[in-house]
């Protein structure tokens, strides 16, 4: 994982989300939250942008508003009205979107807005490009909100597997079975050929990719929830979106 894990009260590990909800009021542990909530907010600012997307804003709008909602969400101290009770970072940052729309619908554009900070070089990210090949989606934003996040899990989940696989120098056997984690897999007779193994030992490899990409997943999942029991009950929840949207069978 890209951020250690410390243990936090309960056993469970401090994950981000952990940290920007327990912040106390010293300036050590606010700084820490701070930090936290600024790398939650940059790792799933899509799902933000394409929510506003939905909303029926323009590309630039919707970058506009995105970026201003995030400059002023962390600069503000966001988290203090963190309740434990809305434990999932992605529906806590949601409400807080969705109320920050509210205030801005009659407020000046983008030269006022974010006070000049910019969290994100949207012309590196391609926003548009990646909305634009997004599949028909619901006519309800929250359900696409909720998709849009699970991709984004699973992609950073894959993306780390992808780098462990350079680092180990598989990057050719990661690409040849990577198609296993949507379905989206070849015969395996094929990858044997292809890859000058056996059978059963692409059947192996098939298994630990799994394995680690789901070991990756719910990394990626405790970092967004505040107890260690939101994660299985996260990752139902995510599966069961993804399900709906026919994004796999």
């Amino acid at each position: 994982m890209e951020h250690s894990h410390a243990k936090g009260a309960g056993g469970f590990d401090t994950t981000h989300w952990s940290l920007v909800m327990t912040a106390q009021s010293d300036e050590e542990s606010q700084t820490s939250a701070r930090k936290a909530l600024e790398t939650l907010c940059c790792a799933y600012w899509y799902p933000l942008y394409a929510f506003v997307r939905h909303r029926g804003h323009s590309p630039a709008d919707a970058q506009d508003l995105t970026q201003s909602f995030l400059a002023k969400f962390i600069e503000t101290g966001g988290f203090a009205s963190a309740d434990r009770e809305r434990g999932r970072f992605r529906t806590f940052l949601l409400s807080a979107m969705k109320h920050f729309l509210i205030n801005e619908c009659h407020r000046a554009r983008a030269a006022k807005r974010g006070s000049g900070m910019t969290l994100l070089e949207w012309d590196a990210l391609e926003p548009e490009a990646k909305y634009a090949l997004e599949p028909i989606k619901s006519e309800e934003p929250d359900l696409n909100y909720a998709r849009d996040w699970a991709v984004e899990l699973m992609n950073r989940a894959k993306n780390k597997l992808h780098d462990e696989a350079e680092a180990n120098g598989k990057l050719k056997l990661f690409e040849a079975l990577k198609g296993s984690l949507t379905g989206e897999e070849p015969p395996r007779h094929e990858i044997a050929t292809r890859m000058a193994m056996s059978e059963g030992s692409i059947k192996a490899a098939v298994h630990r990719l799994r394995q680690r990409y789901r070991s990756l997943l719910r990394c990626e999942i405790a970092e967004t929830v505040a107890t260690r029991g939101e994660i299985d009950e996260e990752m139902r929840h995510l599966v069961s979106v993804l399900r709906s949207n026919q994004f796999f069978s």
